[in-house]
């Protein structure tokens, strides 16, 4: 059975799903719990849960197997050796729940379907000159079905909400983007939340997409993952996102850490926004200037063709920008690292970290500890795979620093 309708314009208020007032309520509380532990560490065995969240083996006992009963944990193969009983690690399912996420940008809109895990199942393209709201809608009804046609009949009622990833007030773009006022000026009174939650008959949740993207970098990223970071992601305009002692903040209106609207010194020595020096939509204006086609790379993002006099420019300006730019974010509130990603080739990526740090490194740094600079884990998709983890946090995750509680 598919879960209520429901329609909500940020991701997940600050302290949801922190409080149980009832029985029922820790359990819940505490099923989230584990399933975080899990999705962050890896396998456990119900000893190493019972060890992290301080619940007693019994309890534990009793989560895991109904958590295994619902089809969201798997039992790996026991290891033994050990005094006692045979440890059995649980890990996630893949197969417990699957979710949409769409990403609307400026240029291109995405869907995607992904398993537990995070693992794209399947995805629909399609690139416009503009967005409107009546082309994602037509675009969601014809490859959402689609999507779903690629699973199984018996997994299909697992999908369990959509997420999406959009850029905020889409209609004061028009003159950098090219598109009619009036057309744009649709994003105004359009509830696309709930247009959408009609079409799919599931929950919708609404994010801005730079901090989906980085939504995405926290909960499918790999590696050595700050608590505290800044998140940049490369798209037609630049964005960002900010992890605060392990958890997206969001902001008052949910367009915490609007990165691309930092001033920071233009290649000419003047301020100007981060996003006019930053912006794949500078690139792209670089190219044409230089005689160079630039549509290839709202296409795809593996392969450009972009000459070295134009990308070294284009480099070294975004990069000069960023330092600055986590310069001050690291004055503010002493992030421990610097995350780049974004719709562009895994080369280019590294080149503008590289030149990032250099140029940070070189800049005044008297009483602050530079942050780390590195590159993103997830890629060019963070923006869809960030909108598909809206609705998995909202049901299957919690604040790893809160407390469990014992029923």
């Amino acid at each position: 059975m598919k879960p209520a309708v429901e329609t909500v314009v940020e991701s997940r208020p600050e302290g949801a799903g922190l409080r149980g007032t009832n029985q029922s309520g820790m359990r819940a509380h505490n099923e989230r719990l584990v399933l975080s532990l899990v999705r962050r560490h890896g396998a456990l065995a119900k000893s190493d849960i019972a060890r992290m969240t301080g619940l007693s083996a019994q309890t534990v006992s009793v989560i895991m197997r109904a958590l295994e009963q619902d089809g969201l944990l798997a039992r790996g193969e026991p290891i033994r050796g050990r005094v006692g009983q045979p440890s059995v690690p649980m890990s996630l399912a893949a197969e417990g729940a699957f979710f949409f996420g769409l990403k609307v940008g400026r240029r291109s809109a995405d869907l995607v379907l992904i398993d537990f895990l995070g693992r794209i199942r399947a995805a629909r393209r399609r690139t416009y000159r503009y967005p409107t709201p009546d082309a994602v809608v037509a675009f969601v009804a014809e490859a959402a079905p689609a999507l779903t046609a690629q699973l199984d009949a018996d997994l299909r009622d697992r999908i369990t909400g959509m997420g999406v990833a959009i850029p905020f007030q889409l209609w004061n773009w028009v003159s950098i983007i090219g598109a009619p006022q009036a057309e744009m000026d649709a994003w105004r009174h359009r509830d696309i939340a709930a247009e959408l939650a009609a079409l799919v008959d599931l929950p919708v949740f609404v994010q801005n997409d730079a901090t989906s993207a980085c939504g995405a970098e926290l909960i499918f990223g790999t590696g050595e993952r700050p608590k505290d970071f800044l998140y940049f992601y490369f798209g037609t305009f630049i964005g960002g996102g900010l992890v605060m002692n392990g958890q997206l903040f969001l902001g008052r209106s949910g367009n915490a850490a609007a990165t691309g609207t930092m001033q920071v010194p233009g290649p000419d020595g003047r301020m100007r926004r981060l996003l006019d020096v930053a912006s794949l939509s500078v690139l792209a204006g670089m190219m044409e200037a230089a005689g160079e086609p630039s549509d290839h790379i709202w296409q795809q993002h593996l392969d450009w063709k972009v000459s070295e006099a134009v990308l070294d420019r284009w480099i070294e300006a975004a990069a000069r920008g960023l330092a600055h730019a986590a310069l001050n974010a690291a004055a503010l509130v002493e992030i421990e690292a610097v995350l780049i990603d974004g719709w562009m080739p895994e080369a280019i990526r590294s080149r503008m970290v590289r030149r990032t740090e250099a140029v940070l490194l070189d800049l005044d740094l008297a009483g602050i500890h530079p942050p780390a600079i590195r590159a993103g884990s997830v890629g060019a998709d963070a923006r869809a795979l960030g909108a598909a983890a809206i609705p998995l946090s909202q049901r299957y995750l919690i604040d790893q620093n809160a407390p469990a509680r014992e029923a």
